[in-house]
Order: C-alpha cells, then structure tokens, then sequence
C-alpha cells in the first residue's frame, strides 16, 4: 500500500470521542487508538508482545515502580494502561514514553505500507486515559512526520532486494558456516527473533540488517520464517513489588471480524483548544521569537523580562509534553530550557526536540543550577547549543541569545 493511501486512512477526525481504527487484510489485523483525533497506540495481531518487549525494555531498562494490579479491560490495549500507570506515578519519563508510543506506531505503521488492500472501521470506545498520558498522543503533524519516515523506509525497502521478505519474520540458520562470514552472532539466528528484534538489540537499521542478511538467505545458509508471538507470561515487567499484572492469556485488544468491515467515519464535531500551560506570544511582531521551557512562573518571568529588554518576544511553556504543539505552531528561534521539570528533566527533552525535525537545527540552552562539568557533558550529549547557570546574569543571556539569533529590537525599560 502506498503511504499516501495510508495517510488517507489516517486522516483522524477532530472529535472528542475516543476509539479504535482497526485496519485488516485476508491475513492481520492491527488496531490504532484514537484519543480526540489523536493517535495514542497501535497493536498488531500478530507480534503485540514481542513489539511491547522489545520497546519497553529499550526505553526503561532498568525502571521499576510500585502499583496496583492492572486488569485488562476488553477491547483497550493493556499496554496503554501499563504506561499510564507508570506515567501518573512519575515512574516513566513522558519523554521516553513518548518516544516509545511513537517508535511502535512507526513499526505498525510500516509494516501496514507493505500490505495490499486495507478495510477499515472505526469502534468508538470510552477509554480510562489519565489528561497526561492523553498528552501522549500524537497530532497530525506528528503523524504527518512518522509517515514520512515510514514513506523513506518502504523506498528503501522496496528498491532493494530485501522487498521480498517482511520485518516480522525470524532468520534461521540452516547450514554451517564461518562465523565470521555472518553479518550478526549466531544466537539471532535460532528463530527466536524476527528482523525488528535483532535490529532494535544490535541497534542497527532495520534495512541495513535485511539487506545484509538477504544474500545468505538466497544462497540456503539462512531461511526466513514466520514465528509465533511471546506467551503472556513473557511479558516484560520494568517492576520491582506490587507489579501490573500480567493477563492471564495472550491479550487481545481487538477483535478480527469475520467478514470484511464496512467503511464508516464519526461525525466530525468541534473540539476547544486543549489547554497547554503555554503564555502566547504576540504573533504580529516580526521581533525574533524565544520559547522558554521552564514550571517555574517566578523563572519564567524574570526570562520574559530580560528578553523583552533584548528586543525579544517570549513564548512560555509550563509543560513541555501539552504546550509541544504550541513549539510547532510557532517555530521559535531558540529554546530555552531548564533541567527540572515536571515528570521529566530537560536532557529527555532536548533529546526529544532533536528528533524532532523541526527543532533538529534550533539553537537550544540548558539552563540549570548545577555547573560540574559532568553536567555539561550530559548537556551537549543531550544535543544541547549552550549551557548556562541559572539565574542567568542578563548581560550573559542576552549574549549568548544574540550570538544566534541577532539583536532583536530593543525595549526601554
């Protein structure tokens, strides 16, 4: 399927109901959740388990927390339930979720590019999601941004010699060989994981690796084959005591309908502007525009001040994850950041705006209370231009700011 037909599908209604837009073919199904026209989670019917492993265990290795046991609830993925736990107990960065919910959308995603003909349906659902994991979903122009990664991955796909395989299926070793003449160890080709598995332990692309395994598979040394899902009893616990607990069987956060669904849509109805903790900035002004990520209202006043005596306009925002589509409407030209934040600290997010291609360019300044220099190693690891100690001397701010962005147009006090 071509990703355009796939974008088509995807054109989620803006509405403040909740559901499921389930996509089959003869042989799979996968489910994506909707929350008010946003896409929070997709499953597949075949590997759920083993994507939800694989993920988790990349993303929060070595996390744990305390909770209440979680049952799973007909017709709603549990991993979503499992997150929003971890994410309300401030156990799970909304960063790293984040990252996680959009890397498993991605897969789904892709996958679902290599298929012929999809039929679709949406299943209105009343879905248990806490206001901060709803923050979690993904907005059209992120969805827009996944499908284009997921768009460069089928050409790729496509244009070489590995577009006779899938990703979900397993290589396996059929004859000796040199170790040295295989491209990954030979405990990967066993059968127990598929081409996504070994690419997300080895970090490596997903098309890199099939490309370099192809040639042994069209020689005999290697055959790919499907394999079966983790059992339930697999899943991956990043718990420590009190632990979600797993579903008793394989769960099922769809059904597969016996017959081909009928095409439907829900009514498109108007929805408020979500709430972002965000103090817009005058949209008139051609002055240079500076986002300040900071909970602090104290901070983040004393920066607006100094700004607006630089000459420049100030887009404050309280919480990084809601006020995300505020940093994309109004593109600033430099990024602010503190480390202390709620639910997460700055380097996740610097992390998460440079993967972000809009912001993979934007100039963006720690500011922290702390000055070892092991800080500022985790800083520019993070991807950060500049580092500074708050309170920042306004001299010093307006400096480095002008470094960058220019002189903006300047206010007397």
């Amino acid at each position: 399927m071509e990703t355009t037909e796939l974008a088509k599908l995807l054109e989620l209604p803006d509405t403040d109901s909740d559901g499921h837009l389930v996509l089959t073919n003869q042989n799979l199904t996968w489910s994506l959740t909707v929350i008010q026209g946003r896409l929070l989670y997709a499953v597949d019917g075949l590997h759920a388990i083993r994507r939800w492993n694989r993920s988790l265990e990349k993303n929060f290795p070595n996390c744990s927390w305390d909770t209440q046991a979680v049952q799973p609830v007909a017709q709603q993925p549990w991993q979503i339930q499992w997150l929003d736990k971890g994410v309300n107990q401030q156990k799970l960065s909304l960063i790293r979720t984040k990252l996680m919910i959009r890397t498993i959308i991605q897969e789904c995603l892709f996958e679902l590019s290599l298929c012929g003909q999809l039929h679709h349906e949406w299943r209105p659902d009343s879905l248990p999601v806490s206001r901060i994991s709803r923050s979690l979903a993904l907005s059209t122009w992120e969805i827009q941004m996944t499908l284009n990664k997921v768009k460069e991955m089928r050409q790729q796909w496509q244009g070489e010699s590995i577009a006779k395989i899938t990703p979900v299926l397993s290589p396996i070793l059929k004859k000796p060989i040199d170790s040295k003449r295989l491209p990954v160890g030979q405990p990967y080709l066993t059968g127990n994981f598929t081409l996504w598995d070994i690419a997300t332990k080895l970090d490596k692309p997903l098309v890199d690796l099939a490309k370099s395994l192809v040639p042994l598979g069209d020689d005999g040394t290697l055959e790919f084959q499907p394999i079966a899902d983790l059992p339930a009893t697999a899943i991956y616990q990043p718990v420590s005591s009190g632990a979600i607990a797993p579903p008793k069987s394989a769960p099922k956060s769809f059904s597969t309908p016996a017959t081909a669904p009928k095409p439907r849509r829900p009514a498109v109805v108007a929805k408020p502007p979500a709430k972002s903790g965000a103090t817009l900035p005058d949209s008139n002004s051609t002055r240079p525009l500076v986002a300040c990520i900071d909970d602090s209202p104290v901070l983040a006043h004393s920066l607006k001040k100094i700004l607006a005596s630089g000459g420049y306009r100030t887009l404050i925002i309280q919480e990084p994850m809601q006020g995300f589509s505020q940093l994309i409407e109004y593109r600033p030209g430099l990024i602010l950041l503190d480390v202390m934040l709620p639910h997460t600290d700055g380097y996740n997010i610097c992390r998460f705006l440079r993967d972000t291609p809009v912001f993979e360019k934007t100039p963006i300044i720690i500011l922290t209370g702390r000055s070892k220099p092991v800080d500022r190693a985790r800083a520019s690891m993070a991807g950060a231009t500049e580092f500074l100690v708050k309170p920042p001397e306004p001299d010093a701010l307006l400096k480095m700011i002008h470094k960058h962005l220019g002189t903006g147009e300047r206010i007397s006090s």
